[in-house]
C-alpha cells in the first residue's frame, strides 16, 4: 500500500513513517519543518520513502500526492504542550482549520477521481476533555460538554470533518485518537514559548520530558504544575504508530474512531517521583506544587476495549521501559541545548 502522511517530520509522523516501512508500504511524507527546523530522519535513506517539503495547506500539492496514493494520514497540526494552548488559543484553531480543510479537500478531489480509498484522521483525546466518564470509551466526545480549550474544540472539529466528508461525498475515514504519547524526537519548537518553572527554563511544557529536564538540571524540591494528582496514560510513541497502522490496513477500521493508548494510568506525581528515583537513586524526593494551567485536564484515561476487540491492538510498553528510553534522549537533548 502507498500512504501519504501530513506532518511526517513531526513526533508522532517519525514514528508512523517508521513503522509503515518496517510494515513494507510505501510511504510519501510532507512536512515544512515549521515546527522544528529541518530534520534529518533516518528514514529519509529508505528506497520505500519520499519526502516531499512543502505546505500541507497546498491544496494543489496535496492534489498532486493524492494521484496515486491509496491512503492517507492527517497528521499535519499546531501542537505543543499546556502552555502551547494557552499562549496560542486563536493560532491553534485557525491554522488547524486551516489545514483540516486543505488535506479533506484534497482527500474528496482524491477519492471523486478513484484513487484515494481513505483518510485516517490523527485527532486528539482532548475531544474528552470535558469528560465524566472512566474509562472513556468511543462516542463520549458526542455525549459529553463539548472540549473548552480551542485546541480539543479544533480536533473535535476533524472528527465532523470525516463525519461530513463521509456522508456528502462518501469518503470513507477512520480517526486515530492517541493518547499523552511520549518517546524520543521531541525538541525546543521555533515558536515555543519558554515557561520559568523555579531554576529552569522550558521549552516544551510536556509533562514527561519537563519533569525529566528538572530533575536532570538539579531542581530540588521538584516543582509541579497543580497538585500532581492529574492522571494520564502515557503511551509509547512506537506503540501509537503500530495502532495507527492497524488503523490504516485493517477493513474493519473503515468508518470508526479508536482510542490508542495503554490502560495504565499514572498520576503526575507518581510519575514524577519514578523519573526522581531512575536520575537520583537513594535520595529524598521533595516537591512542591505551582498554580496549574487553566485547561489542565484532571483525568484521561481511556477505554482501550474496542481497538483490542476490533483490531487486535495493544500499548504494551510499560512506562518504566518508556522512560528507560526517554531520559537518555533528554539529558542529550538538554547538553545540545534543544531543549
Amino acid at each position: 500500500m502507498k500512504i501519504l502522511i501530513t506532518g511526517a517530520a513531526g513526533f508522532i509522523g517519525g514514528y508512523l513513517v517508521e513503522e509503515l516501512l518496517n510494515a513494507g508500504h510505501e510511504v510519501v511524507g510532507l512536512d515544512n519543518f515549521s515546527k522544528y527546523g529541518p530534520l534529518h530522519q533516518q528514514s529519509l535513506q529508505h528506497p520505500a520513502y519520499h519526502f516531499v517539503e512543502g505546505d500541507a495547506k497546498d491544496v494543489a500539492l496535496l492534489g498532486e500526492l493524492m494521484r496515486d496514493v491509496d491512503q492517507v494520514v492527517a497528521g499535519a497540526a499546531r501542537i505543543g504542550g499546556i502552555s502551547y494552548f494557552h499562549e496560542f488559543a486563536y493560532a491553534l484553531l485557525a491554522e488547524n482549520e486551516r489545514l483540516t480543510a486543505a488535506v479533506f479537500d484534497a482527500a474528496v478531489a482524491g477519492h471523486k477521481r478513484g484513487t484515494l480509498k481513505k483518510i485516517n484522521v490523527i485527532s486528539s483525546s482532548m475531544v474528552y476533555e470535558n469528560a465524566t466518564v472512566w474509562p472513556t470509551p468511543e462516542g463520549e466526545q458526542r455525549r459529553c460538554a463539548p472540549p473548552s480549550s480551542t485546541y480539543g474544540f479544533q480536533k473535535l472539529a476533524t472528527e465532523y470533518y470525516a463525519q461530513g466528508a463521509w456522508e456528502q461525498c462518501q469518503l470513507p475515514y477512520t480517526i486515530c485518537r492517541p493518547f499523552n504519547c511520549v518517546g524520543v524526537g521531541e525538541r525546543r519548537a521555533l515558536c515555543e514559548v519558554e515557561v520559568h518553572s523555579g531554576n529552569v527554563r522550558l521549552a516544551m511544557s510536556h509533562v514527561v520530558p519537563d519533569l525529566i529536564q528538572k530533575v536532570v538540571k538539579g531542581q530540588d524540591p521538584l516543582r509541579l504544575l497543580g497538585d500532581g494528582g492529574q492522571v494520564r496514560c502515557y503511551t509509547y510513541g512506537a506503540d501509537l504508530a503500530r495502532g495507527i497502522r492497524l488503523c490504516i490496513e485493517r477493513p474493519e477500521a473503515v468508518n470508526e474512531d479508536f482510542n490508542l493508548s495503554t490502560a495504565e494510568a499514572t498520576t503526575v506525581l507518581e510519575l514524577a517521583r519514578m523519573i526522581w528515583n531512575k536520575l537520583r537513586p537513594g535520595e529524598p524526593f521533595r516537591h512542591v506544587c505551582d498554580e496549574p494551567y487553566r485547561y489542565d485536564v484532571q483525568k484521561r484515561i481511556p477505554d482501550v476495549t474496542k481497538a483490542e476487540r476490533v483490531l487486535g491492538f495493544r500499548a504494551t510498553t510499560p512506562l518504566s521501559e518508556v522512560l528507560d528510553v526517554v531520559i537518555p534522549w533528554v539529558k542529550q537533548q538538554a547538553a545540545y541545548g534543544n531543549i
